[in-house]
């Protein structure tokens, strides 16, 4: 469990969860998905990000 702590662990959650942000604006853009699919890819991209902050902390907690 401890590589969920690392640097790059937490880097690429918060990039990933903004590729789906990004995405889900596209793909509605484009009319591929529709309002509702968007939303929940968008909840998806904000959740992945809001877990990469959470496991920052705890990784500056777990520091020192």
């Amino acid at each position: 469990m401890e590589w969920i702590l690392t640097n790059k662990a937490i880097v690429s959650l918060a990039v990933l969860g903004a590729v789906l942000s990004v995405s889900a604006s596209v793909l509605q853009l484009r009319g591929s998905i529709g309002t509702l699919g968007a939303k929940w890819i968008n909840g998806a991209g904000y959740a992945l990000m809001a877990l990469s902050m959470a496991l920052f902390v705890i990784s500056g907690y777990q520091a020192q």
